[in-house]
């Protein structure tokens, strides 16, 4: 008789070894990434009026809105704003795809810009074309105050014009934007670093110098003098200040082109009245800049100054990328920056109209009615406040009260039942009890005797 042989249980041994361990969860951290932040309520009204004031200017000066992309194929940052800047060589976010495509974070709007006026073929448009655009950009930078990782800019561009009055009419709009902003006392910097032909003499001018002077700059500096020695003249290094204070200037060896769109530049300047200083050490930080450049400066000639944006022309981005030749000028502003110095002059921010209508409810059946009510009164721009999760009237009053709005609207289980709305002036006491559909033509009629406007946006 043949022996039964019993298979040892592994049944519990297997789901052991095949039993999937689960990771704990990180943590969530309370707070963005470093060098990001939270736009806040309180702070809103700061950024409303930016974007109030810096949109309608771009409609009153005849630009229209672009949006592009917050990321772009990384090779169009490296080929516009160049391999030897810091912005590509430190601060630049970029990473692989799960497709394999090199993408990078925009660290700035005008090579996207660029790349959306060849790839749209806006070149037959009638020239100027104009564009406004506005938006976060990524640098991977120390943060510190009115500079962040992400920060937000507003961006004016014009393609096709190389007549320098469209260069005074750029920096024109860029001084309006900061003085509209309440920000009066400014200073605008400018200075012409040359096109291509005559900037190759300064450039190999300047080079001689510098390396004359190796020993007394810094280590990024020693590393510009090949990659890109003009960004020495702009180093925040004591040191190198010292070296740039006596360095040859590029408005002194302009080519005849060059010298004479800057002389008429200038000219338009003074016909404009505006505040502007020759700073021959200014350079801006991207390679593709040619002639003009510009910077708005906030503060007087004695007291604290700090830059709040700025630009110039850039009239081979266009064909670098690929484009028909095309001249073009350009400019920022950083909204942050432009936020703190309106804070700092105590610059007021945009005041969003207050309401002058409260709605309360009381009861299911009131509670119901008073969406539509309330839907009927914005529709004919009146401004109303209301507190639905409330329950109790008294509590609604109380936040009327706190809202100061000079009338009331209650709405009962009765009111409700017999179609008709309980108006409260809140500054008598008095009521009356009016028809629902009455009711809103005898509140326009109300506001309107009290000298208070309604509002009205498009209701499409």
């Amino acid at each position: 008789m043949a022996k039964t042989i019993k298979k040892p249980a592994v049944k519990k041994e297997a789901a052991k070894k095949t039993a999937v361990v689960k990771k704990e969860a990180e943590p969530i951290v309370a707070q963005p990434p470093r060098g990001m932040k939270d736009i806040l309520p309180t702070d809103q009204p700061y950024w409303d009026q930016v974007r109030r004031v810096t949109e309608k200017l771009s409609r009153e000066y005849g630009f229209s809105r672009i949006d592009t992309p917050l990321a772009e194929f990384s090779n169009l940052f490296n080929r516009s704003i160049g391999e030897g800047t810091d912005i590509i060589e430190k601060e630049l976010y970029s990473f692989v795809t799960k497709g394999g495509d090199k993408i990078a974070l925009r660290p700035e709007m005008t090579a996207g810009i660029a790349r959306a006026f060849i790839q749209h073929g806006m070149s037959v448009l009638s020239k100027p074309v104009k564009l406004f655009s506005t938006g976060p950009v990524y640098r991977y930078d120390r943060p510190q105050e009115g500079r962040y990782r992400e920060f937000y800019q507003v961006n004016y561009d014009a393609f096709g014009e190389q007549d320098p009055i469209l260069d005074a009419q750029m920096i024109q709009v860029a001084a309006r934007v900061v003085q509209n902003l309440g920000i009066k006392a400014i200073q605008i910097q400018v200075n012409s670093i040359g096109c291509p032909v005559c900037r190759k003499e300064y450039k190999d001018l300047l080079v001689s110098y510098l390396e004359s002077k190796a020993n007394k700059l810094c280590i990024d500096c020693k590393r510009r003098l090949d990659a890109n020695p003009l960004r020495v003249l702009d180093c925040k290094e004591d040191k190198c200040s010292q070296v740039a204070a006596s360095a040859p200037q590029s408005v002194d060896h302009l080519c005849e082109e060059c010298r004479v769109h800057f002389k008429s530049l200038l000219e338009y300047l003074d016909e404009l009245d505006l505040p502007y200083t020759i700073n021959p050490r200014l350079v801006r930080g991207l390679d593709y800049y040619t002639k003009t450049v510009f910077e708005i400066w906030s503060g007087s000639e004695e007291g604290r100054k700090s830059a709040l944006g700025g630009g110039g022309r850039y009239d081979n981005l266009v064909k670098l990328l690929g484009g028909e030749a095309t001249p073009a000028i350009g400019f920022g502003l950083g909204v942050e920056r432009l936020i703190i110095e309106m804070k700092r002059v105590q610059a007021k921010p945009y005041k969003a109209p207050k309401p002058k209508v409260f709605l309360a409810q009381l009861g299911e059946l009131a509670k119901k009615k008073s969406l539509r009510l309330f839907s009927e009164l914005e529709k004919n721009g009146i401004l109303v406040a209301e507190s639905f999760g409330r329950g109790s009237l008294n509590s609604q009053l109380r936040v009327a009260n706190r809202l100061g709005v000079e009338m009331t609207l209650i709405l009962g289980q009765k009111e409700a039942l017999d179609k008709t709305v309980i108006i409260k002036n809140m500054t008598t006491g008095e009521q009356e009890t009016v028809s629902m559909d009455k009711l809103v033509d005898l509140v326009k009629k109300k506001l309107k005797t009290d000298n208070v406007v309604t509002y009205h946006e498009n209701h499409n």
